[in-house]
Protein backbone atom coordinates (compact mmCIF):
# COMPACT_ATOMS: atom_id res chain seq x y z
CA UNK A 1 0.00 0.00 0.00
CA UNK A 2 2.65 2.15 0.86
CA UNK A 3 4.39 2.26 -2.58
CA UNK A 4 0.81 2.22 -4.47
CA UNK A 5 0.38 5.50 -2.88
CA UNK A 6 4.19 6.96 -2.70
CA UNK A 7 3.88 5.80 -6.93
CA UNK A 8 -0.01 6.86 -7.39
CA UNK A 9 1.09 9.99 -9.94
CA UNK A 10 2.76 7.15 -12.21
CA UNK A 11 -0.86 5.94 -13.19
CA UNK A 12 -1.60 8.91 -15.20
CA UNK A 13 1.11 7.70 -17.35
CA UNK A 14 -1.08 4.94 -18.67
CA UNK A 15 -2.65 5.37 -22.21
CA UNK A 16 -5.93 3.42 -22.55
CA UNK A 17 -6.72 1.84 -25.27
CA UNK A 18 -10.26 0.83 -26.23
CA UNK A 19 -10.24 -2.28 -27.89
CA UNK A 20 -12.67 -3.36 -30.87
CA UNK A 21 -13.04 0.22 -30.87
CA UNK A 22 -14.43 0.22 -34.15
CA UNK A 23 -17.64 -1.10 -33.50
CA UNK A 24 -17.96 1.47 -30.54
CA UNK A 25 -20.85 4.07 -31.05
CA UNK A 26 -19.84 7.35 -29.91
CA UNK A 27 -22.58 8.90 -27.57
CA UNK A 28 -23.09 11.61 -25.49
CA UNK A 29 -24.96 10.34 -22.92
CA UNK A 30 -23.93 7.50 -20.43
CA UNK A 31 -24.80 4.92 -17.76
CA UNK A 32 -22.25 3.57 -15.22
CA UNK A 33 -22.18 0.24 -13.72
CA UNK A 34 -19.89 -0.30 -10.81
CA UNK A 35 -18.93 -0.83 -6.75
CA UNK A 36 -16.77 0.29 -4.68
CA UNK A 37 -13.78 1.91 -5.84
CA UNK A 38 -14.77 0.98 -9.56
CA UNK A 39 -17.34 3.65 -9.68
CA UNK A 40 -15.05 6.50 -7.86
CA UNK A 41 -13.57 7.96 -11.16
CA UNK A 42 -16.98 8.15 -12.61
CA UNK A 43 -18.08 10.30 -9.30
CA UNK A 44 -14.85 12.90 -9.97
CA UNK A 45 -16.03 13.15 -13.54
CA UNK A 46 -19.50 14.01 -12.30
CA UNK A 47 -17.66 17.28 -9.78
CA UNK A 48 -15.12 17.70 -12.60
CA UNK A 49 -18.16 18.72 -15.76
CA UNK A 50 -21.55 18.85 -13.39
CA UNK A 51 -23.46 18.80 -16.04
CA UNK A 52 -22.08 15.82 -18.05
CA UNK A 53 -25.02 13.01 -18.98
CA UNK A 54 -24.17 10.47 -16.89
CA UNK A 55 -25.99 7.74 -14.52
CA UNK A 56 -23.89 5.98 -11.79
CA UNK A 57 -25.54 2.76 -10.72
CA UNK A 58 -24.05 1.18 -7.87
CA UNK A 59 -26.69 -1.58 -7.48
CA UNK A 60 -27.95 -5.07 -9.50
CA UNK A 61 -29.40 -4.50 -13.11
CA UNK A 62 -30.03 -1.25 -15.28
CA UNK A 63 -31.49 1.85 -13.79
CA UNK A 64 -35.44 1.61 -14.50
CA UNK A 65 -35.48 3.79 -17.76
CA UNK A 66 -37.82 2.99 -20.65
CA UNK A 67 -35.88 0.32 -23.51
CA UNK A 68 -35.88 3.73 -25.97
CA UNK A 69 -33.62 5.62 -23.60
CA UNK A 70 -31.43 3.14 -22.49
CA UNK A 71 -30.89 2.44 -26.76
CA UNK A 72 -29.64 6.06 -26.72
CA UNK A 73 -26.97 5.86 -23.96
CA UNK A 74 -23.65 4.13 -23.67
CA UNK A 75 -23.24 1.24 -20.92
CA UNK A 76 -20.23 1.44 -19.28
CA UNK A 77 -19.37 -1.48 -16.99
CA UNK A 78 -16.57 -0.84 -14.47
CA UNK A 79 -15.43 -4.03 -12.03
CA UNK A 80 -11.88 -3.51 -11.40
CA UNK A 81 -11.49 -7.28 -10.86
CA UNK A 82 -13.84 -8.42 -13.98
CA UNK A 83 -15.89 -10.10 -11.06
CA UNK A 84 -18.08 -8.01 -9.18
CA UNK A 85 -21.62 -9.62 -9.12
CA UNK A 86 -23.43 -6.71 -9.58
CA UNK A 87 -21.75 -5.77 -12.67
CA UNK A 88 -21.71 -8.87 -14.19
CA UNK A 89 -25.34 -9.08 -13.62
CA UNK A 90 -25.96 -5.31 -15.54
CA UNK A 91 -23.89 -7.04 -18.58
CA UNK A 92 -26.14 -9.93 -18.52
CA UNK A 93 -29.31 -7.27 -18.90
CA UNK A 94 -27.57 -4.87 -21.19
CA UNK A 95 -26.75 -8.05 -23.46
CA UNK A 96 -30.38 -9.42 -23.31
CA UNK A 97 -31.86 -5.73 -24.49
CA UNK A 98 -28.74 -5.81 -27.28
CA UNK A 99 -27.64 -2.02 -25.56
CA UNK A 100 -24.33 -0.73 -26.80
CA UNK A 101 -22.03 -1.33 -23.63
CA UNK A 102 -18.41 -0.90 -22.82
CA UNK A 103 -16.33 -2.91 -20.56
CA UNK A 104 -13.79 -1.11 -17.96
CA UNK A 105 -11.67 -4.39 -16.28
CA UNK A 106 -8.23 -5.93 -15.28
CA UNK A 107 -10.03 -8.94 -16.39
CA UNK A 108 -12.06 -11.57 -14.85
CA UNK A 109 -15.49 -13.10 -16.04
CA UNK A 110 -16.75 -9.34 -17.12
CA UNK A 111 -13.41 -8.91 -19.66
CA UNK A 112 -13.93 -12.56 -20.76
CA UNK A 113 -17.66 -11.52 -21.64
CA UNK A 114 -16.51 -8.72 -23.31
CA UNK A 115 -13.96 -10.56 -25.67
CA UNK A 116 -16.54 -13.36 -26.39
CA UNK A 117 -18.99 -10.70 -27.05
CA UNK A 118 -16.94 -8.79 -29.25
CA UNK A 119 -17.92 -5.89 -27.41
CA UNK A 120 -15.54 -3.00 -26.49
CA UNK A 121 -13.10 -2.84 -23.60
CA UNK A 122 -10.58 -0.97 -21.75
CA UNK A 123 -8.08 -3.16 -20.30
CA UNK A 124 -6.58 -2.02 -16.81
CA UNK A 125 -3.25 -2.60 -15.82
CA UNK A 126 -2.97 -5.58 -13.79
CA UNK A 127 -0.48 -4.03 -11.18
CA UNK A 128 -1.91 -5.95 -7.68
CA UNK A 129 -3.19 -3.00 -6.25
CA UNK A 130 -6.50 -2.69 -4.81
CA UNK A 131 -9.48 -1.26 -6.69
CA UNK A 132 -9.52 1.95 -4.62
CA UNK A 133 -6.16 2.88 -5.50
CA UNK A 134 -5.99 2.32 -9.21
CA UNK A 135 -8.19 5.72 -9.33
CA UNK A 136 -5.73 7.18 -11.82
CA UNK A 137 -6.02 3.86 -14.13
CA UNK A 138 -9.56 3.75 -13.98
CA UNK A 139 -10.25 7.81 -14.42
CA UNK A 140 -8.05 7.51 -17.86
CA UNK A 141 -9.98 4.93 -18.46
CA UNK A 142 -13.46 6.47 -18.13
CA UNK A 143 -12.06 9.63 -20.04
CA UNK A 144 -10.88 7.93 -23.23
CA UNK A 145 -14.37 6.06 -23.54
CA UNK A 146 -16.59 8.82 -23.46
CA UNK A 147 -14.38 10.64 -25.66
CA UNK A 148 -12.90 13.35 -23.94
CA UNK A 149 -9.62 12.95 -25.31
CA UNK A 150 -8.37 17.15 -24.54
CA UNK A 151 -9.12 16.26 -20.82
CA UNK A 152 -7.04 12.74 -21.13
CA UNK A 153 -4.34 15.20 -21.97
CA UNK A 154 -4.60 17.18 -19.40
CA UNK A 155 -5.21 14.47 -16.58
CA UNK A 156 -1.59 13.33 -17.96
CA UNK A 157 0.51 16.00 -16.57
CA UNK A 158 -0.37 14.75 -13.42
CA UNK A 159 2.77 12.35 -13.71
CA UNK A 160 4.66 15.38 -13.39
CA UNK A 161 3.16 18.03 -11.40
CA UNK A 162 1.25 15.01 -8.65
CA UNK A 163 3.87 14.67 -6.48
CA UNK A 164 2.44 12.15 -3.71
CA UNK A 165 5.46 12.66 -1.41
CA UNK A 166 5.01 15.84 -1.06
CA UNK A 167 1.77 14.73 1.17
CA UNK A 168 2.47 12.43 3.62
CA UNK A 169 4.01 14.34 6.44
CA UNK A 170 0.94 16.25 6.48
CA UNK A 171 -0.96 13.06 6.76
CA UNK A 172 0.79 11.14 9.24
CA UNK A 173 -0.05 14.43 11.67
CA UNK A 174 -3.78 14.31 10.99
CA UNK A 175 -4.14 10.62 11.34
CA UNK A 176 -2.08 11.25 14.98
CA UNK A 177 -4.72 13.98 15.56
CA UNK A 178 -7.69 11.97 14.48
CA UNK A 179 -6.51 8.68 16.77
CA UNK A 180 -9.50 7.60 18.76
CA UNK A 181 -11.93 9.65 17.15
CA UNK A 182 -14.42 8.68 14.17
CA UNK A 183 -13.51 10.97 11.28
CA UNK A 184 -16.77 12.96 9.24
CA UNK A 185 -15.99 14.56 6.18
CA UNK A 186 -17.47 17.98 5.53
CA UNK A 187 -17.49 19.38 1.80
CA UNK A 188 -19.87 21.09 -0.46
CA UNK A 189 -22.44 18.99 -2.77
CA UNK A 190 -20.05 20.08 -5.52
CA UNK A 191 -17.38 18.51 -3.60
CA UNK A 192 -19.93 15.29 -2.62
CA UNK A 193 -17.46 12.82 -4.80
CA UNK A 194 -14.72 13.76 -3.28
CA UNK A 195 -15.56 14.04 0.80
CA UNK A 196 -16.67 10.41 -0.42
CA UNK A 197 -13.35 9.60 -1.55
CA UNK A 198 -12.09 10.42 2.13
CA UNK A 199 -14.87 8.46 3.77
CA UNK A 200 -13.75 5.27 0.79
CA UNK A 201 -9.89 5.13 1.91
CA UNK A 202 -10.97 6.02 5.85
CA UNK A 203 -13.05 3.07 5.75
CA UNK A 204 -11.06 0.59 3.36
CA UNK A 205 -7.27 1.53 3.79
CA UNK A 206 -7.86 2.72 7.54
CA UNK A 207 -9.99 0.04 8.50
CA UNK A 208 -12.11 2.72 10.65
CA UNK A 209 -15.81 3.94 10.49
CA UNK A 210 -16.25 6.99 8.86
CA UNK A 211 -18.87 9.27 7.53
CA UNK A 212 -19.27 11.98 5.06
CA UNK A 213 -22.00 14.72 4.64
CA UNK A 214 -22.46 18.13 2.58
CA UNK A 215 -23.57 21.93 2.73
CA UNK A 216 -25.80 23.27 2.96
CA UNK A 217 -27.90 19.95 3.79
CA UNK A 218 -26.32 19.03 6.38
CA UNK A 219 -27.11 22.27 8.25
CA UNK A 220 -30.78 21.28 8.15
CA UNK A 221 -30.54 18.39 10.05
CA UNK A 222 -26.56 16.88 11.14
CA UNK A 223 -25.58 19.58 12.76
CA UNK A 224 -27.75 19.99 15.15
CA UNK A 225 -26.83 16.49 17.14
CA UNK A 226 -24.04 18.26 17.76
CA UNK A 227 -25.65 21.32 19.66
CA UNK A 228 -23.36 19.59 22.77
CA UNK A 229 -24.58 19.37 26.23
CA UNK A 230 -23.50 17.70 29.49
CA UNK A 231 -25.82 14.86 28.69
CA UNK A 232 -24.11 14.32 25.39
CA UNK A 233 -20.47 15.21 25.65
CA UNK A 234 -18.71 12.19 25.66
CA UNK A 235 -21.13 11.28 22.43
CA UNK A 236 -20.03 14.02 20.68
CA UNK A 237 -16.38 13.91 21.58
CA UNK A 238 -15.80 10.67 19.75
CA UNK A 239 -16.14 12.47 16.00
CA UNK A 240 -13.60 14.66 14.29
CA UNK A 241 -14.90 16.56 11.69
CA UNK A 242 -12.55 17.41 8.74
CA UNK A 243 -13.92 20.01 6.77
CA UNK A 244 -13.07 20.43 2.81
CA UNK A 245 -12.97 23.99 1.98
CA UNK A 246 -12.95 25.13 -2.15
CA UNK A 247 -12.24 28.61 -2.40
CA UNK A 248 -14.24 28.00 -5.76
CA UNK A 249 -17.47 26.84 -4.01
CA UNK A 250 -20.67 29.18 -3.60
CA UNK A 251 -19.53 32.37 -1.21
CA UNK A 252 -23.08 31.02 0.12
CA UNK A 253 -21.51 27.61 1.18
CA UNK A 254 -17.86 29.49 2.58
CA UNK A 255 -19.93 31.15 4.72
CA UNK A 256 -22.24 28.24 5.98
CA UNK A 257 -18.50 26.49 6.65
CA UNK A 258 -16.74 29.38 8.52
CA UNK A 259 -20.29 29.64 10.77
CA UNK A 260 -20.07 25.58 11.20
CA UNK A 261 -16.83 25.69 12.10
CA UNK A 262 -16.72 28.30 14.70
CA UNK A 263 -19.63 26.61 16.64
CA UNK A 264 -18.44 23.41 16.56
CA UNK A 265 -15.12 24.52 18.14
CA UNK A 266 -16.50 26.77 20.69
CA UNK A 267 -18.33 23.56 22.03
CA UNK A 268 -14.64 22.30 22.11
CA UNK A 269 -15.21 19.49 19.34
CA UNK A 270 -12.27 18.62 17.09
CA UNK A 271 -12.01 20.55 13.41
CA UNK A 272 -9.44 20.21 10.60
CA UNK A 273 -10.22 22.60 7.80
CA UNK A 274 -8.29 21.14 4.61
CA UNK A 275 -7.77 24.01 2.12
CA UNK A 276 -8.02 22.57 -1.89
CA UNK A 277 -5.83 25.63 -3.49
CA UNK A 278 -4.87 24.69 -6.19
CA UNK A 279 -5.66 26.27 -9.53
CA UNK A 280 -6.02 23.10 -11.69
CA UNK A 281 -9.10 21.07 -11.28
CA UNK A 282 -7.49 17.65 -11.46
CA UNK A 283 -4.30 18.60 -9.16
CA UNK A 284 -6.54 20.08 -6.50
CA UNK A 285 -8.74 16.63 -6.56
CA UNK A 286 -5.83 14.48 -6.58
CA UNK A 287 -4.04 16.33 -4.12
CA UNK A 288 -6.88 16.27 -1.66
CA UNK A 289 -7.27 12.73 -2.28
CA UNK A 290 -3.43 11.82 -1.70
CA UNK A 291 -3.44 13.56 1.17
CA UNK A 292 -6.41 11.22 2.24
CA UNK A 293 -4.31 8.21 1.03
CA UNK A 294 -1.90 8.84 3.50
CA UNK A 295 -4.02 9.67 6.22
CA UNK A 296 -5.69 6.38 5.70
CA UNK A 297 -2.26 4.52 5.56
CA UNK A 298 -1.23 5.87 9.41
CA UNK A 299 -4.64 5.41 10.39
CA UNK A 300 -4.37 1.59 10.09
CA UNK A 301 -0.84 1.60 10.94
CA UNK A 302 -1.30 3.27 14.65
CA UNK A 303 -4.28 1.09 15.40
CA UNK A 304 -1.73 -2.20 14.40
CA UNK A 305 -4.26 -2.98 11.37
CA UNK A 306 -2.75 -3.98 8.11
CA UNK A 307 -3.83 -1.42 5.25
CA UNK A 308 -3.99 -2.93 2.37
CA UNK A 309 -6.15 -6.28 2.42
CA UNK A 310 -10.23 -6.34 3.24
CA UNK A 311 -9.93 -9.61 4.66
CA UNK A 312 -13.79 -8.75 6.43
CA UNK A 313 -15.35 -7.98 2.64
CA UNK A 314 -13.76 -11.16 1.21
CA UNK A 315 -15.46 -13.04 4.01
CA UNK A 316 -18.43 -11.07 3.54
CA UNK A 317 -18.29 -12.28 -0.50
CA UNK A 318 -17.63 -15.97 0.62
CA UNK A 319 -20.78 -16.16 2.39
CA UNK A 320 -22.75 -14.17 -0.19
CA UNK A 321 -21.71 -16.62 -3.14
CA UNK A 322 -22.62 -19.59 -1.02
Amino acid sequence: MYEAIKNFNKQFLYEPKIENGEILKEKSSFIVVGMGGSALAAKLLKTWKPGLDMIIRTDYGLPDLPLKELKNKLIILSSYSGNTEEVIDAFQKAKENNLNIAVIATGGKLLSLAIENNIPYVKLPDTGIQPRSALGFSLKAFLKLIGEEDELKKVSVLATTLNPADFEKDGKILAEKMKNHVPIIYASSRNSSLAYNWKIKLNETGKIPAFYNVFPELNHNEMNSFDVNDSTRELCGKFYFIFLKDMEDNPKILKRMEVLEKLYKNSNLPVETIELKEKDFWLKIFSSLILADWVAYYTALQYGLEPEQIPFAEKFKKLVLK
